[in-house]
């Protein structure tokens, strides 16, 4: 366990262009390393690292009761990890909370930026504009074969109901909501609100990627897109035949559109030498 007290999980070269992946609310560093991770495989010369969020996976919450101190230890991870390199910043749904806060604190560390299916601007889920709940495709026989807590589980907010997408959700989703610390998650959710929106009074002039599911029960697709002009250099793509899992129900255009963000950070790269 680091300092910081993250546990953490890294990939790749150590002297490899980092990259931090900042997981969702509830589940571990395993959401993002099952649909990263494959990605790297072609794109070579990457440090990946996955750190778990206090109260989730395997890092113990502390005295965590609040996102800014949430935010805070992310930050001591990253100064024990990267001694202030700059590195690409990936964050999913809360974990996109937490990275657009991390790019105010850091905006000249932060080389590029990719949202997956993040909170936006209203924290309050009832307040939220969020598409209605839909199911686009279910294999009732394969659902059938599901213990009812796991066919609970894996259904909900799930868009595409398949052999498929439930073995991505059974690899890359539930190990880590069984081991989150229900008391500890409720004691930081009391802080959610960081009391102030990451982007007031600032853009980030960097390649950025807002990727979104059309029926996003969750967080939605609508309001985020009051934050595009804080962001110049976005790439805003909605993806139909998909909801809060976007990154597995529409895996090759995820991975097309995270190789053309990374294309465009390299471009930028002679930029900020």
């Amino acid at each position: 366990m680091s300092p910081s007290g993250l546990h953490v999980v890294e990939h790749g070269p150590a002297d490899g262009t980092p990259v931090v992946a900042i997981h969702g609310w509830s589940p571990d560093h395993r959401l993002m390393t099952g649909f990263l991770e494959p990605l790297f495989e072609v794109e070579v010369g990457y440090r990946r690292i996955y750190p778990d969020l206090p109260a989730m996976g395997a890092s113990p919450v502390r005295d965590t009761v609040s996102t800014k101190q949430l935010v805070d230890r992310v930050e001591a991870m990253l100064d024990e990890r990267l001694d202030g390199a700059p590195f690409l910043l990936v964050g999913e749904s809360y974990g996109g909370y937490v990275s657009r806060e991390i790019v105010r604190r850091r905006p000249d560390q932060v080389l590029g930026l990719a949202l997956v299916c993040p909170i936006g601007p209203v924290l309050d889920r009832a307040a939220r504009t969020k598409a209605p709940e839909v199911v686009l495709e279910r294999d009732e026989d394969f659902l059938a074969t599901l213990a009812d807590a796991d066919r609970l589980e894996f259904e909900d907010g799930a868009v595409v109901q398949t052999a498929g997408t439930y073995a991505v959700f059974a690899r890359d989703v539930a190990p880590g909501l069984a081991l989150m610390d229900r008391e500890g998650m409720a004691r930081i959710h009391a802080g959610w609100d960081l009391g102030h929106l990451p982007e007031d009074g600032r853009t980030f002039d960097r390649p950025t990627l807002w990727l979104l599911g059309r029926q996003d029960a969750s967080v939605g697709y609508r309001d985020q897109w009051e934050l595009i002009e804080h962001y110049p250099r976005s790439t805003y793509a909605v993806l139909d035949r998909a909801g809060h899992n976007a990154q597995y129900e529409r895996t090759a255009l995820t991975q097309a559109l995270f190789v053309d963000w990374m294309d465009r950070v390299r471009l930028d790269s002679g930029r900020f030498a």
